[in-house]
């Protein structure tokens, strides 16, 4: 809805030299067909409503908007801030576009504590769409909104309800035909059978005790991955228990990731041991092990009806896989490994996608290194995966950077394999957990359902802004991984603790967190 205090500017300096600014009822104006002044360039510093734009605030704080200098692109940028607490919206409203799908893309900076700070797109003849301002404080970050017009019009706004302090910077906005979204909005749930069989239990956020494959799809879960090791001690992630979460999974509507892990136990960039079937086996053998284990694996899911959607050839393969062998000391033997699992993947199903799947999204020099080397082997793939861990990896703009520079450098859709972020510090088992300290959060998401949610959308966000469509979306990592006795890290020790829990995606009282509102992202 329009507000009679709003105004709409209109310059007239093209057409007539020295003309002042003439202010409009927002209602009656005929505004422009293409945004006006996206770059805040016109006017310099301290202007509260600039050239394009109005300011409304409710409360009568417009001076709470205004240009300065220090812009991403060009000299000057637009800022939200006041020294008492503050609601301002910095609009321009468009009008004579032609309808269909629009993106509205802004860089953007923020302190975070506001109450809420976003770009909008609305009165477009479709639902507000919406884009929260992740929290950064030094680094511009490039997000998107992307919205139906059916009416000819719409208003794009930038909105702060803010506390005394907080600020916020928008520069550099475009609005152009297009869409954007995450065809992928992911879980790995790989704990949940074990979990079931020892007692786990998964309730709705009103407390109804129900099936957490539900629930999550409930929420908006389209995807679930699920990781496969050889011949794990306990018995569960091997190709039986695989094959029958994957008909609760299909049966659900999701589709399926299937994450080779190529060892008895966890592999990632640390360890990446053999199975213990394989150990004495050559090069030459192992080749065949993971093209038999593969395809093994793959056709009975597709015999039983629920093919792979994608399927992950190894599991944080930074220094390679089956080591020895297989390390990044010797790039022909990985490259050969790799291969091999690829060309089962397409023998069982040509449709499904291979993904490649690194960690530290924050690393853009070693990921590239990694691709340079898998393009100069001829190491064959689809897709590229990720894992972004904001305590671990780095900053929002550094892993938006890694995923821009790789999806550009190889064309190749990237997504981010796994991401979480803790709801409490706490332990509810004796185990320490893995991030349990205000000191190792991520700065402006504190360790809350609000603050996980924040950050699987920011997560989310940095992912649909990949430009060409090559964003294909995330998986959090683990959403069921509640404490429950037996149900540890180690497969080998039935009394290991889980240092997980204060990640998972349902809460100590085994409640969906109000955070399982990301699945539901654009």
């Amino acid at each position: 809805m329009f507000h009679p205090r709003r105004t709409l500017r209109a310059l007239l300096l093209p057409l007539v030299a020295g003309l002042a600014l003439i202010s409009l009822p927002a209602q009656t104006a005929q505004a422009a067909s293409t945004l006006t002044n996206g770059g805040f360039e016109s006017d310099g510093t301290g202007t509260a409503t600039p050239t394009g734009w109005s300011t409304y605030s409710a409360a009568g704080q417009n001076a709470a908007s205004f240009t300065e200098s220090g812009g991403h692109g060009g000299s000057y940028r637009l800022t939200h801030w006041a020294s008492t607490a503050y609601k301002v919206e910095t609009y321009q409203y468009l009008s004579g576009l032609t309808n269909g799908n629009h993106t509205l893309t802004a860089w953007v900076r923020s302190g975070g504590g506001q109450n809420s700070a976003y770009l909008a797109l609305k009165n477009c003849g479709s639902a507000e769409q919406r884009t929260d301002l992740p929290v950064s404080t030094s680094s511009w970050v490039r997000i998107v909104t992307s919205i139906n017009v059916t009416n000819n019009q719409c208003t794009i706004s930038i909105n702060s309800d803010a506390k005394a302090g907080n600020w916020i910077n928008v520069d550099d906005l475009t609005f152009t035909s297009g869409s954007t979204g995450l065809a992928i909005k992911g879980s790995d749930i790989s704990s949940l059978a074990k979990s079931e069989a020892l007692g786990g239990v998964y309730k709705t956020s009103s407390g109804t005790t129900g099936d957490a494959v539900t629930i999550l799809k409930n929420a908006g879960m389209n995807y679930a991955r699920l990781k496969v090791w050889v011949n794990p001690a306990d018995g569960y992630n091997n190709k039986t228990r695989v094959l029958a979460m994957a008909k609760r999974i299909k049966a659900a509507g999701m589709k399926l990731l299937v994450d080779f892990h190529y060892s008895d136990t966890w592999a990632d960039p640390g360890k990446q041991t053999k199975p213990a079937a394989w150990s004495g086996h050559s090069y030459s053998q192992l080749k065949t092990d993971v093209y038999n284990h593969t395809y093994d694996v793959l056709n009975a899911l597709k015999s039983q009806g629920t093919t792979a959607d994608m399927v992950q050839v190894g599991n944080e393969i930074n220094g390679g896989m089956l080591w020895s062998e297989g390390s990044t000391d010797n790039w022909s033997q990985l490259a050969g490994l790799i291969n091999s699992g690829y060309s089962a993947v397409k023998a069982v199903s040509s449709g499904t996608q291979v993904a490649l799947h690194l960690a530290n999204a924050g690393d853009d020099a070693t990921v590239r290194w990694w691709f340079d080397n898998a393009k100069t082997y001829g190491i064959t793939y689809d897709v590229i995966g990720l894992s972004y861990y904001g305590y671990w990896h780095g900053s929002l703009a550094a892993a938006q950077t890694t995923l821009d520079d790789v999806a550009s450098r190889y064309s190749k859709p990237v997504f981010i394999a796994e991401t979480a972020y803790p709801f409490r510090l706490d332990s509810e088992d004796s185990l320490t957990n893995q991030i349990d300290t205000t000191g190792e959060l991520v700065t402006g998401y504190p360790a809350t359902a609000a603050g996980q949610l924040a950050w699987m959308n920011a997560v989310a966000n940095i992912v649909e802004a990949v430009p060409n469509g090559r964003g294909l979306g995330v998986f959090y990592w683990e959403a069921t991984w509640t404490a429950v006795t037996g149900n540890g890290w180690d497969p080998t020790d039935a009394t290991s603790g889980n240092g997980w829990e204060n990640q998972a995606l349902f809460g100590y009282d085994d409640k969906a967190l109000s955070s399982t509102a990301w699945f539901s992202h654009r």
